[in-house]
């Protein structure tokens, strides 16, 4: 956890707040290695992967973000945190399945869908 003193509750209490908040880089850095497939990536040059990153940081980023957001009020509207041309995207997506499966317009549903393009299965509760 942490090899810095705890003198007193408060201070324990603290690390704890730390420790807890651990799980939402987790959270990041699967978006980054699952939904970016980061570890996929087979570039050649130092620049192109420190470009390669800088890009899959700022698109997990915006992933998490939105995962986020959904676990804390799942039926919100998309355009909440989305924006319009995020929205319009994944409507044209999954108007051109056989089954569109957007039944529902929660940030949710929306969710689900940006995770089935990145190759996440289903994103976590």
């Amino acid at each position: 956890m942490t090899n810095l003193p705890v003198e007193d509750l408060s201070v324990a209490v603290e690390k704890l707040g730390w420790h807890a908040l651990r799980w939402k880089a987790e959270v990041f850095h699967k978006v980054m290695r699952s939904g970016c497939r980061a570890e996929e990536a087979r570039l050649e040059t130092a620049e192109r992967l420190a470009k390669f990153l800088a890009l899959i940081a700022v698109v997990s980023w915006r992933i998490f973000f939105v995962t986020m957001s959904a676990r804390a009020k799942p039926d919100a509207a998309p355009h909440s945190v989305l924006t319009f041309a995020e929205i319009t995207a994944l409507d044209r997506i999954d108007a051109s399945r056989t089954r569109p499966r957007l039944q529902r317009p929660t940030l949710a549903a929306y969710l689900l869908r940006i995770a089935m393009l990145g190759g996440l299965s289903r994103p976590q509760p």
